[in-house]
């Protein structure tokens, strides 16, 4: 979520997809690809409206219960983490997890969409403000990184868990994801004028798995690498990734 990670490069989705990783992605496009329909998990987790102790105190336990199930998912996998586990760890039942959830399963399609509509919505926001492609690229890169660096259990939970989502939540979150992916290859194709977008998909996927590594390139001996000399790091080769020269063919 990525995510969370973006998605393995795949094929171009089908025209009939509104969401087609072969068009630029525009603010429009993207608010369309976000909204859950009425009844389905995702809408039911939706959060109450703010503005009352009560909504807020429902929102921050929803909240409470989707760090628990990063991490727990993360450290055991989906499949041997009930909802009993996941109350516990949020301070509450596990009958009280379905006053926010349908079931564990919601609460696993929760944490991923939540997380790919966040990725989105920063990716916008940054073209949205930075005119400057270079300058839009190093704040993307940016961006990507201190997700890494924050949220590394839910990469670690897309990795792992991804097939445990419901058919409809795995859409949903390739179509945000890849609608995230466009916005770097808007910005790529200003910096490497000509190049097929194919190939400027390649980069930007290279480079999410370069940066998403995180969890494990951040561990070394069983000692963690601080986020401090981790962040630099993980910028700087990113970039060098993604502005290298394509060498001429010989």
């Amino acid at each position: 979520m990525p995510t969370t990670r973006p998605v393995k490069p795949s094929a171009p989705a089908q025209s009939e997809h509104p969401n087609s990783a072969t068009r630029p992605v525009s603010a429009a496009q993207a608010a369309s690809a976000t909204p859950a329909a009425p009844g389905t998990p995702a809408a039911a987790a939706a959060p109450a409206a703010p503005g009352t102790p009560r909504s807020q105190a429902k929102e921050n336990r929803r909240q409470a219960l989707l760090t628990a199930a990063a991490a727990l998912f993360a450290l055991h996998g989906f499949n041997r983490v009930s909802l009993e586990d996941l109350g516990a760890a949020a301070g509450v039942s596990g009958p009280a997890v379905y006053r926010h959830f349908q079931g564990k399963q919601a609460v696993l399609g929760d944490l991923l969409l939540t997380v790919s509509r966040e990725l989105l919505d920063g990716g916008l926001r940054v073209i949205a403000e930075t005119k400057d492609p270079l300058a839009a690229l190093r704040r993307l890169v940016g961006f990507q990184v201190e997700f890494a660096l924050g949220k590394p259990d839910v990469i670690r939970v897309q990795d792992r868990d991804f097939s445990n989502l419901s058919l409809k939540d795995q859409s949903e979150v390739r179509a945000l994801q890849r609608n995230y992916v466009e916005i770097w290859v808007q910005v790529l194709a200003l910096l490497h004028p000509g190049t097929d977008a194919v190939e400027l998909r390649m980069r930007a996927h290279a480079t999410f798995g370069l940066i998403n590594s995180t969890p494990h390139s951040v561990r070394n001996h069983g000692r963690k690498i601080a986020p401090k000399t981790a962040r630099p790091l993980l910028e700087s080769m990113a970039l060098a990734a993604l502005t290298v020269n394509v060498p001429q063919a010989s």
